[in-house]
């Protein structure tokens, strides 16, 4: 038991620190913006889904290689894990220049997939012309960083992201508010902010890989030339991991869009619950990654005892703190939904959605490392995207459409149908982990 809290301290705690810092980027946005209204704050957060599904991606292709990555690394083929790193990066890069295009070019037209509201449209319109050139950088980094985690270097992810979000909160504040003689860009300044902090992110990846990291490099004739075995791996694996986290990304923007129709109280409350789900579940989703890199090096090593006792015992952590992470928020709703200028039948939303949120997160916390970390560890990927593409669009987004659109519910009523999908798919990724199906050596 030393040992294993040892590795908890050591991975699980820095890749959440990596995604409390990455939800403290959304958080300033969500709390400044909320100081300048409620128009500013749904455009800023419902223009942010792009980066989210764009995140989601990059997170489902290097979830597929961390696979591989993780048990080469316990099999200590360096130049295998070497070609995985090339591969990734270059399909991270072109999905990033694929969403800058998209966000460039057709801002107006993906804002409508959002919102009905024409000042809603149009602030986040302005926010993507300006955050889409972020995003292929934004690519680069997120994946080399993620990757990193998998041969057990999540502290340098942790650095850079921690720099991100210093500058991140300082240039909000100048460019939101017009101080130091800045002028008041609202909006637009909080996509200039997060602009440039995912530069200083490259900048601080680029000295790593370049002049600090010696172990795994980045070779540049691996980017050229790729292992036929190793691509073909690579792609059974990620496919249904990046469809799983596309599909997925794609639910939670469906949900801000059908919210979004609501109106902007029903937006902007959303908007909120939205960043503070990503608080209350950040350490629940870092001991999912932890679990798939130490589940997959066990399960390398030929040890698979050890990567069942690392499976179960990273669940049951999961509920224990997303538990108290709960009971934090409902302690603390009213405080939260006070410090925001949010209009009387907003605050009302989110009042309600908070004590929805908290039996959503607690579900969440045993299907996320069961499927995130402990059958992704083992390339169980398929029945990831079937259980959770099922649950979600055929379950809670459906009924939340027909319950929005169809039989005209209340927004209280549609929140609750598209917070299903967490009760739907929790009993399957049970049985599935009992299964131990995915205990599996997946490398050559």
């Amino acid at each position: 038991m030393k040992e294993f809290l040892k590795i908890v301290f050591g991975l699980a705690f820095p890749i959440a620190l990596q995604n409390l810092i990455n939800t403290g980027v959304t958080t300033a946005d969500v709390v400044m913006l909320g100081k300048v209204g409620e128009t500013a704050l749904s455009s800023g957060s419902l223009a942010g889904q792009v980066q989210f599904v764009m995140s989601l991606m990059i997170f489902g292709m290097t979830s597929g290689a961390s696979v591989l990555t993780a048990q080469y690394w316990g099999k200590k083929d360096i130049k295998a894990i070497e070609k995985i790193f090339s591969m990734t990066l270059c399909f991270a890069v072109c999905a990033g220049i694929v969403f800058f295009v998209a966000a460039e070019f057709f801002p107006e037209q993906i804002m409508h997939i959002f919102s009905s509201e024409e000042a809603v449209i149009q602030g986040g319109a302005s926010y993507l012309r300006i955050v889409a050139f972020s995003y292929p950088i934004s690519a680069f980094c997120t994946a080399y960083l993620y990757m990193m985690r998998s041969i057990e270097r999540a502290k340098i992810g942790t650095a850079v992201f921690a720099c991100s979000l210093v500058l991140n909160v300082v240039m909000n504040a100048v460019l939101i508010f017009g101080l130091l003689g800045a002028p008041a860009m609202g909006v637009r300044g909080a996509a200039l902010a997060t602009f440039l902090s995912r530069c200083l992110e490259f900048a601080l990846v680029l000295y790593y890989l370049l002049k600090v990291n010696r172990q795994v490099r980045i070779r540049w004739e691996y980017s050229f030339r790729w292992d036929r075995l190793l691509l073909r791996d690579f792609l059974v694996l990620s496919i249904p991991v990046v469809l799983n986290e596309t599909l997925w990304g794609a639910g939670m923007s469906a949900n801000a869009a059908i919210l979004g129709q609501l109106g902007s109280s029903a937006a902007a409350a959303n908007s909120v619950v939205r960043v503070i789900r990503e608080l209350v579940m950040v350490m629940s989703i870092g001991l999912s990654a932890a679990t798939s890199v130490l589940v997959g090096k066990a399960i390398g090593e030929k040890k698979l005892k050890m990567a069942e006792t690392y499976a179960r015992r990273m669940v049951c952590l999961s509920i224990g703190v997303t538990f108290c992470a709960g009971l934090a928020m409902l302690s603390l709703r009213h405080v939260i939904t006070n410090a925001l200028t949010l209009g009387p039948e907003a605050k009302d939303y989110l009042l309600f959605m908070l004590v929805i949120l908290s039996a959503y997160s607690l579900c969440q916390s045993v299907s996320c490392p069961v499927i995130v970390g402990v059958l992704r560890a083992g390339g169980d990927t398929r029945f990831g995207l079937i259980l959770e593409g099922g649950s979600l669009w055929a379950g809670s987004i459906l009924m939340g459409w027909l319950g929005a659109f169809v039989f005209h519910l209340s927004v209280k009523g549609v929140f609750i149908l598209l917070m299903l999908d967490e009760f739907i798919k929790l009993p399957f990724a049970v049985w599935r982990y009992r299964s131990k199906i995915w205990l599996k050596d997946v490398t050559r």
